[in-house]
């Protein structure tokens, strides 16, 4: 997935902001897990979890892979790499102090700003 489009950047930092998916994605960091893992170290219902974990698959930040009997997850970390990417580039081009400011009126005289 790129995150390319308003729409994917605004589903990928709604998924993100969420405290449990945010959770979810720090676990996610750590190793691989299935559901079940994730019930018993979030505490959290099996059902909820995989609410949430819909909501990271769809904005393309985890991935799943079929092991036995299992379907476990893992992070994509192209998607993360990506909207830090994007948050970096912000962060270095905003403007400082005055520069980069609009002039509120655009026919005021130049003595007034």
């Amino acid at each position: 997935m790129t995150v390319d489009t308003d729409a994917d950047e605004v589903a990928v930092l709604k998924a993100i902001a969420d405290p449990l998916r945010f959770k979810i994605l720090l676990a996610l960091a750590r190793e691989q897990l299935c559901v079940c893992h994730l019930v018993e170290d979030l505490r959290q219902t099996q059902p909820l979890i995989s609410h949430h974990l819909r909501i990271l698959r769809k904005a393309g930040l985890v991935e799943t892979e079929r092991h036995r009997y299992w379907t476990y997850y893992r992070l994509r970390p192209v998607a993360l790499h990506a909207i830090g990417a994007q948050l970096t580039a912000m962060a270095v081009s905003a403007p400082t102090g005055g520069e980069g400011r609009r002039p509120c009126a655009p026919d005021a005289p130049a003595d007034l700003e």
